[in-house]
């Protein structure tokens, strides 16, 4: 199967120093690896109604939803870009993720299978420099990708504040060339995620 990228931008601001840094580590992947970006700002979401116990789930055939859905199952992996926001990942991506609950239970969507054995990674710049802080992030990320059945790539840290502050953190925009080195190599190269708790 041809390795598919699927970004999905999480930051408010166009041009972020989250999108900065994961274009950054994009540019190193081989030219016949495809790559989709999409912008939860210009494709907005709607809030996730949970009818997880309701019987009228009906897969989405257009507008935002749709577009979201059909590029997630395309993907191989899926680039979850979003700033530090409060210590964890922005509403809209947080919104995105929650969606995958009710794709869970889309007919005809097959969405955990599907799933399973992909790889979920993660970019997210911060203004500490302790980057403990975004420790949160990176459990979301994990934990859904266990969940998921998906395999974790990890997540690239960045430091800054001010637009275009990234490009200045010399140790990130190394790390950005060799983030996604697993993707000219075989993909059950990155590790099956697991919970904390499975590793006790």
């Amino acid at each position: 199967m041809t390795r598919r990228f699927l970004f999905v931008l999480g930051s408010s601001r166009a041009e972020s120093n989250t999108e900065m840094l994961a274009r950054r580590a994009a540019e190193q992947l081989p030219p016949e690896v495809e790559q989709e970006w999409l912008s939860l700002t210009e494709h907005p979401l709607p809030d996730f109604v949970d009818l997880r116990h309701d019987s009228d789930h009906v897969r989405p055939t257009e507008g935002t939803v749709a577009r979201l859905l059909d590029a997630t199952l395309a993907a191989t992996d899926i680039v979850i870009v979003s700033p530090l926001y409060w210590y964890s990942v922005s509403a809209p991506v947080k919104r995105y993720l929650d969606h995958w609950s009710g794709w869970l239970r889309t007919p005809g969507a097959d969405f955990k299978a599907t799933l399973a054995g992909r790889t979920l990674w993660g970019v997210t710049v911060l203004a500490h420099q302790e980057q403990e802080v975004a420790d949160p992030l990176v459990g979301t990320l994990n934990n859904s990708a266990a969940y998921m059945g998906m395999r974790f790539g990890g997540v690239l840290l960045g430091n800054g504040s001010k637009p275009g502050d990234v490009l200045e953190d010399a140790e990130a925009l190394a790390r950005a060339k060799t983030f996604f080195a697993r993707a000219s190599e075989a993909p059950q190269d990155a590790p099956l995620a697991g919970f904390p708790y499975e590793s006790e």
